[in-house]
C-alpha cells in the first residue's frame, strides 16, 4: 500500500533500524556511571550527539536530545522567553507554525506576556521585513519555522535571522520537516527537530541552543542532557536518530532531485485531470517531497476515506476533520480552502509507478465524494436585489456547493449572501471566491450565524 504520508512520520529508515538492534545490545547501561558497560553506553551517547551536530551545524556541547520535537520545542521557547525575561516578555510566532509553537505561544501570553503572530502570503510564506518591522526593545525571542508541514514552502529563515541577530533578539527554527534534507540556514539562535520525520525512531527530539544565547531551564533540575532534557536518555533510539539522520543527508541530493519530478508531476497533472482545483504552496521555494492541493465541493475527511480504500496514505488540512473540527491554522492564515486539502508528502524510494496510479485513482475519487455531497438543494430567496442563499445548520463543503449552484442566477454586479453557521464558511467562502474570479464583499450580522456576501464579477 503506498504510503504518501512521511510528512507526519516518515517510514524506519534501515539504517536506523540496524543502528537500533545493535545498540540494544551495546547501549543498556547508564552512561553516566563510570564501569565498563556505563562508559561504552556514553561512548555512543558522544558518537550520536556528534554525528546530530554535524548535520545540524553546531557543536556538540550546543545539542541535547528530549523525548520529543514537541518537547524539544517546549523546551527551547520556555528556556529562551526565561533567559531573557529582564529584556522583556515580547514573542514572535509565525501563524503557520506547528501547533508545538503555538501552544507555547499561547501558554507564554496565558502567563502575562506578549504574543505577535505574524501574517503570511498566500503561498503561505512570510515577510521578512514584517518580521523585522515586529521586533521591539522587549522582544524576548522569534520563532519561525524552516519549511511548513502542511504545505511545504520554504521560509525565509537567513534573512528573519539576520533581521533578528542585528536587534539581538534570539530566533528559535523549527527544523522539523527540512533537517533531513539539508542543514537550516542562516544565523539561528535555536533549533528543534524530531526524528520520526527523517526516518528515526519516534520519542527522539533536538533541541540546539548556540553558546552566548540567554537560557534558564524551566522546572525541576535535572543532571542529564546539560539539565536541559529530564529522565533517562533512550540511548538506542538516539544512536538510531543520529546514524539515520547522517544516513538521510548522505542520499539527500539525489533522492531531492528525484522526488522535486514526482511532486511536479502531481502539481501540473491534478489540476488538468480534476476540475475546480488549486494547488497551495510556493512553486518554487518548497520541500522535494510535499505537494498540497485544494478541491472545491469536497469533504477532505471523506476523499482521503476513499483514496484509502484505493489503497492510498494521505493526509488532509480539511477543517472537518473528525479528531478536531477545526480549521487548519495553516491553511486559514494562508486564506486557501480549508475544506476538500489533500497532501501528499512522499518518503524516500517511493516508486514512480505508485504516483502514476494515484493520479489515476483521484479523478474517480474526488467525482464519487462531490456527487454524494451534491445531494442537497439549497433553498433560495429574494431579498430585494439580492439572493439570499440558507445553508444555516450545514457543514462545509456544502455553503460553498449552494453558492455555487446560484451565482450564475444574478446578474453581473449582482450579490449573493449566504446564510451560514458553520465556522469553516468564514475561510472558505472567501477562498471559492479567489478561486472562481469572484468578488467578496464580506460579512454581514444575522439573526443566526452569518451572512457572507458574494458578487458575480463573471
Amino acid at each position: 500500500m503506498p504510503y504518501f504520508d512521511a510528512a507526519s512520520s516518515a517510514p524506519l529508515h534501515p539504517v536506523a533500524r540496524q543502528a537500533l538492534l545493535a545498540s540494544l545490545d551495546e547501549g543498556w547501561a547508564d552512561p553516566a556511571r563510570l564501569y565498563r558497560e556505563g562508559r561504552r553506553a556514553r561512548m555512543l551517547l558522544d558518537a550520536a550527539r556528534e554525528a546530530a551536530a554535524e548535520a545540524v551545524g553546531c557543536r556538540a556541547d550546543e545539542l541535547v536530545f528530549t523525548s520529543s520535537g514537541t518537547a524539544a520545542v517546549h523546551t527551547g521557547v520556555a528556556g529562551a522567553l526565561a533567559g531573557r525575561r529582564r529584556v522583556g516578555h515580547h514573542l514572535i510566532v509565525s501563524a503557520v507554525e506547528h501547533s508545538s509553537v503555538l501552544h507555547a505561544a499561547d501558554t507564554h501570553e496565558a502567563g502575562g506576556g506578549t504574543v505577535t503572530r505574524m501574517a503570511v502570503d498566500r503561498s503561505g510564506a512570510v515577510d521578512p521585513a514584517g518580521y523585522a518591522a515586529a521586533l521591539r526593545q522587549d522582544t524576548a525571542l522569534a520563532c519561525l519555522q524552516s519549511a511548513n508541514h502542511e504545505v511545504g514552502t520554504v521560509q525565509p529563515v537567513a534573512e528573519v535571522a539576520e533581521a533578528c541577530r542585528a536587534a539581538g533578539v534570539p530566533l528559535l527554527v523549527d527544523a522539523a520537516q527540512s533537517l533531513g534534507w539539508e542543514p537550516v540556514e542562516g544565523d539561528w539562535s535555536l533549533l528543534t527537530a524530531s526524528a520520526h520525520k527523517w526516518g528515526g525512531p519516534a520519542g527522539v527530539g533536538l533541541l540546539a541552543v548556540r553558546k552566548g544565547v540567554r537560557f534558564a531551564v524551566q522546572g525541576p533540575a535535572d543532571e542529564r542532557e546539560s539539565g536541559r532534557a529530564a529522565g533517562f536518555e533512550n540511548l538506542p533510539a538516539i544512536v538510531a536518530a543520529a546514524a539515520s539522520l547522517r544516513a538521510v543527508r548522505d542520499e539527500a541530493a539525489q533522492e531531492a532531485v528525484r522526488l522535486r519530478e514526482l511532486t511536479e508531476r502531481i502539481r501540473v497533472r491534478v489540476p488538468e485531470l480534476v476540475p475546480d482545483v488549486e494547488v497551495v504552496g510556493d512553486a518554487v521555494r518548497r520541500l522535494p517531497g510535499i505537494v498540497t492541493f485544494s478541491c472545491l465541493y469536497v469533504d477532505g475527511e471523506t476523499l482521503l476515506h476513499e483514496l484509502d480504500r484505493e489503497g492510498f496514505s494521505v493526509s488532509s488540512g480539511s477543517s472537518c476533520t473528525s479528531s478536531t473540527l477545526t480549521p487548519s491554522h495553516v491553511l486559514k492564515a494562508m486564506g486557501v480552502l480549508s475544506e476538500g486539502n489533500v497532501r501528499v508528502s512522499l518518503p524516500p524510494e517511493v516508486a514512480a509507478e505508485d504516483v502514476e496510479r494515484f493520479l489515476e485513482v483521484l479523478p474517480g475519487a474526488v467525482a464519487g465524494v462531490r456527487e454524494k455531497l451534491g445531494a442537497p438543494t439549497p433553498t433560495t430567496v429574494r431579498h430585494q436585489d439580492a439572493l439570499v442563499v440558507d445553508a444555516l445548520g450545514k457543514l462545509c463543503p456544502l455553503p460553498v456547493i449552494e453558492l455555487a449552484k446560484v451565482i450564475g442566477e444574478v446578474p453581473v454586479g449582482g450579490t449573493v449572501r449566504v446564510l451560514a453557521d458553520d465556522e469553516a464558511a468564514r475561510l472558505d467562502i472567501p477562498a471559492w471566491c479567489e478561486m472562481r474570479g469572484q468578488e467578496y464583499v464580506g460579512e454581514e450580522p444575522a439573526d443566526h450565524g452569518a451572512a457572507y456576501v458574494v458578487r458575480r464579477v463573471s
